[in-house]
């Protein structure tokens, strides 16, 4: 977590994603890249919640006007960070043309190795309804790179209980080393292995799936859970609630055990956006 891209429409979901990244910067001795991107075609700025960026039209003014305004912003938002945490360092950059690409573009050519993106939180039904596809969601399903998303302010971001949901399949021993790492950027927190059943009848199960995992991979100091829902998509969020969890950390895609529950769609995505807490995502092949 040494070079954080920020991508921000200047939303709020957009600031409470920078100061968690400041924090993460601060931690970790990283440096932020925060980024705007100008939808020329579209007539609009960046949206990182799905919603329209406030002042960014492109119609009757000038293309000029906009990215001073733009930078204006940004400049604010480093002077923000100067006064908060002063020995981060902040670069901003502006760019023009189709939001995600431009996003993925600068992530793999400058090398990102985080994403902390802000996102408004949805309920299940309201995905369901409205097949949201936001900008946060995207990017959990395309950066080559881990996702974090951040939909409430954490103006003191303290992690003291990780949830790591999965079904603890072989595919999910291709987490361990992130979330080894994860783990050792936060060596005060709890480390809660989650698995999500559909029938009581499978708690056993999956308590022991969690214990051959955690034997696997020699980790000592963990709390097995399992809860009980009809989606996966469902019952990572409400645990995350219950259990006051601060940091959800997830695979971005799986085909086995738990992950089919959810019927046409990402988990990763749809818990990204639907549990409270942060959430961390990354592609397995990536590590």
């Amino acid at each position: 977590m040494q070079n954080i891209l920020v991508p921000t429409d200047f939303s709020p979901e957009a600031h409470n994603a920078f100061e968690v990244a400041m924090q993460l910067a601060h931690r970790t001795h990283g440096q932020i890249t925060l980024l705007h991107v100008v939808d020329a075609s579209a007539g609009s700025g960046m949206v990182t919640t799905g919603g329209v960026s406030s002042g960014a039209s492109l119609h009757g003014v000038f293309m000029v006007e906009l990215l001073q305004r733009t930078k204006h912003r940004m400049r604010q938002l480093i002077a923000e960070m100067a006064r908060i945490a002063p020995e981060v360092t902040v670069h901003d950059q502006v760019a023009t043309g189709n939001v995600d690409e431009a996003i993925l573009e600068v992530i793999r050519e400058q090398h990102m190795d985080l994403v902390v993106i802000g996102a408004q939180v949805h309920a299940p039904a309201f995905l369901h309804l409205f097949e949201l596809d936001s900008h946060a969601e995207r990017l959990v399903r395309l950066a080559p790179c881990p996702v974090l998303t951040v939909k409430l302010p954490a103006p003191h971001f303290e992690v003291r209980s990780i949830v790591f949901a999965s079904d603890f399949s072989q595919e999910a021993d291709r987490a361990v080393k992130s979330l080894k790492q994860v783990c050792a950027a936060f060596p005060e927190a709890t480390l809660h292995l989650l698995d999500v059943v559909t029938r009581a009848e499978d708690y056993s199960n999956a308590i022991d799936r969690i214990n051959a995992f955690a034997d696997r991979h020699h980790i000592l100091n963990f709390e097995p859970d399992v809860v009980n829902a009809p989606q996966v998509s469902i019952g990572v969020p409400r645990y995350a609630e219950q259990s006051h969890a601060d940091l959800v950390v997830m695979l971005s895609h799986g085909r086995t055990g738990l992950w089919h529950f959810l019927h046409g769609g990402s988990t990763a995505e749809s818990v990204a956006v639907q549990a409270k807490a942060p959430v961390l995502t990354f592609h397995p092949e990536t590590f």
